[in-house]
């Protein structure tokens, strides 16, 4: 093996007493008060207790890690790591270091470049890769990848016909975490490439009626990307839409921001306004999904 594919996730805590470190992480080192840290651990006890987001992250390396063995059984393998969680990105990369490899693709496994999400990932890994002698390859997007779209617009199309309304009646929202609305003042592509995703997604699946939307704003006093999910889901029942569907495109697997802000509190909005609602499968492990990020890395080495 002699490159390195680091795929990175946001994290999540793995055991109960993990929440308030976490928590902490994620606020840049400020604890949360006893409210928030509660509201948190309510969120995770509504899906379950956790978020199987970790889990998630090693189910997709393992996957990818079959893909790559695929394209060259003896070139690739596969570390992960995480923004907020243990191992952290700068622990990934010592680890790369560690196996005695000089050179690594860094690919966030969510396929929208902003500045303040996919940059400071990559800000990381290259600060402490530089220091180890670690050459880094870096994915900055993904979002238009044919197997992504492809993906995802049949995953729109069998949630579009699980809600037994005409399609014309139905009002599709295409997702992504919002962030603070300052990145237009930037110029950062983020609002635009999932824009171009949307585009890309809905025209595969043959969908006319939909809306780019925002969700899981962080809770601070800037103002974030809009609308929110919520609002889009309240506006499309004034609008005299019998049924909304959320791709939330920005994910590629299971955790907090889809199974709770979705599947529990999105789908409880649309509902007591009568409307139906559906939400996209995620990608999680599906081996395509594998293939298709695997394909991504293996180009970005330089190797394929």
């Amino acid at each position: 093996m002699s490159t390195a594919v680091l795929l990175m996730s946001y994290g999540s805590p793995e055991r109960e007493g993990e929440v308030e470190a976490y928590y902490t992480h994620i606020r840049r080192g400020r604890p949360p008060t006893p409210e928030q840290l509660a509201d948190l651990q309510r969120r995770y006890d509504a899906i379950g207790g956790l978020s199987p987001l970790a889990e998630r992250t090693r189910s997709q390396a393992a996957g990818v890690q079959a893909a790559l063995d695929a394209i060259d059984p003896t070139e690739f393998q596969v570390f992960t790591a995480s923004k907020h969680a243990q191992p952290y990105l700068e622990d990934g990369v010592r680890t790369v270091a560690a196996a005695g490899l000089t050179e690594m693709v860094a690919m966030v496994l969510a396929p929208h470049y902003s500045a303040l999400s996919v940059g400071e990932y990559l800000e990381r890994v290259e600060e402490t890769a530089a220091g180890l002698g670690v050459e880094v390859h870096p994915v900055r997007h993904w979002h238009l990848e044919p197997g992504l779209v492809e993906l995802l617009a049949s995953r729109l199309g069998n949630a579009v016909a699980s809600t037994g309304v005409p399609a014309a009646d139905t009002l599709v929202l295409v997702t992504a975490h919002s962030l603070p609305r300052r990145i237009l003042e930037m110029g950062d592509p983020y609002p635009e490439q999932l824009r171009e995703t949307a585009e890309a997604v809905t025209a595969a699946a043959g969908v006319t009626g939909w809306q780019v939307g925002w969700q899981s704003a962080g809770r601070t006093p800037e103002p974030w990307l809009g609308p929110d999910v919520l609002e889009s889901i309240q506006a499309a029942a004034a609008e005299g839409f019998r049924a909304v569907v959320v791709c939330p495109a920005g994910f590629t697997s299971d955790h907090l921001e889809v199974l709770y802000d979705l599947d529990i509190e999105a789908r409880a909005k649309a509902e007591g306004l009568g409307l139906g609602f559906a939400r996209t499968a995620s990608l999680n492990d599906d081996p395509a999904f594998c293939q298709t990020v695997a394909g991504v890395a293996a180009r970005a080495s330089g190797r394929l």
